[in-house]
């Protein structure tokens, strides 16, 4: 296994600092470039596997904070009601400390539900439900466009520019959800994230910082 400083690129171009963890360029996913909490985690070739366990779970990624910019990756869950939350921290302190941005796969296709796809979040105060509670629709969206199979890869790209941040999904350049973060957090760790009895697969991890 190659150290951190070898895995992780980092290049300056036009005032862009980007960081590839793992991405088209064949790199593979170092566990040693990543720090687990609550869950176990097992890495096949450039794909990070966090199991089901109660309670949330995050692999993050070590030594890259990240301001604002673009994070980019390809995100796999299940269609299993109420067992599948998958997503992204980011701006994280610590385990319990982070904004986030998930997803709901069984809520894709769901008629009754499908505006329950995608839900931001700034832990620990504001979860899923207080801001469903407080706030009505305005955290959480639904999947457009939809994946063809729920519980397959669907490519994720969240735009970060503190307070604003931009949610796109499978290529679309018109944005899924669009919200102002509650945190006044604007750096942190970035990380893979799983919500209580969840699983998920991730993937193709690229950040790209601005300045």
């Amino acid at each position: 296994m190659q150290s951190i400083t070898n895995t992780l690129m980092v290049l300056c171009l036009m005032g862009t600092a980007v960081v590839h963890a793992q991405s088209g360029n064949g790199l593979e996913m170092d566990p040693e470039n990543w720090s687990v909490y609550n869950r176990e985690v097992s890495f096949d070739g450039g794909t990070a596997h966090l199991n089901a366990k109660a309670n949330d779970g995050l692999l993050w990624l070590k030594d890259a904070p990240f301001k604002n910019g673009t994070i980019e990756l390809d995100i796999k869950g299940r269609d299993t009601p109420g067992r599948s939350f998958v997503g992204l921290a980011f701006h994280g302190r610590d385990n319990e400390t982070f904004d986030g941005v998930y997803f709901r796969p069984f809520n894709f296709k769901n008629p009754q539900k499908k505006s329950h796809a995608i839900q931001y979040i700034a832990m620990p105060e504001n979860d899923w439900s207080s801001l469903r509670k407080a706030f009505p629709g305005k955290y959480e969206s639904s999947m457009d466009p939809v994946p063809e199979v729920v519980d397959d890869w669907f490519h994720v790209k969240v735009v970060v520019d503190h307070p604003k941040v931009t949610v796109y999904v499978n290529g679309s350049s018109s944005p899924t959800l669009g919200i102002e973060q509650i945190s006044t957090r604007k750096t942190g760790k970035v990380g893979f994230w799983v919500g209580n009895g969840s699983e998920g697969w991730f993937k193709n991890l690229k950040i790209t910082e601005s300045h």
